[in-house]
């Protein structure tokens, strides 16, 4: 969030950068989009606009697109590049899951999720997941989750 001035008044506005990675791991941002404030109201219509620039700028495919959650975003890239495997960013993931641990424990759960994001093999993070479950799996059944709903951590 930004603050920008237009018209005489000083308004917040939600500033989306767009940052592509290429075959060879080389990381260019590839353009910046004002939203409509600070609501986060962009929809679909918003992100086909963004996407279809971006089409018609050279972009010819997205193998992954890892987003936050935003409206209407996924469905804007099955629109425009429809072969684009979409997931949700670690960070909303690891936020995702503490909605199902009490507060006081949520520091020490983020501490012991973070091994697992950041294993650098398919084996080491399925290792990590099991010494994860084996320390908390006891404190958080999949049944009851401090009366959080229910779902994985």
């Amino acid at each position: 969030m930004v603050k920008i001035r237009e018209t005489g008044q000083v308004r917040n506005k939600a500033i989306y950068v767009v940052i592509g990675v290429n075959m060879q791991g080389n990381k260019d941002v590839l353009g910046l989009w004002a939203g409509a404030g600070g609501n986060h109201a962009e929809g679909a219509k918003f992100w086909l606009q963004v996407l279809t620039e971006l089409k018609n700028r050279g972009v010819a495919d997205m193998f992954i697109a890892c987003i936050d959650g935003l409206k209407g975003f996924p469905e804007a890239i099955e629109a425009v590049f429809p072969q684009t495997a979409v997931q949700l960013c670690i960070v909303h993931q690891i936020r995702g899951s503490l909605n199902y641990v009490c507060w006081k424990q949520r520091k020490a759960v983020a501490a012991d999720l973070k091994p697992i994001y950041q294993a650098s093999t398919v084996e080491e993070a399925e290792q990590r997941l099991e010494e994860f479950a084996a320390k908390w799996d006891g404190a958080y059944p999949r049944s009851a989750r401090c009366g959080a709903g229910t779902g994985n951590i």
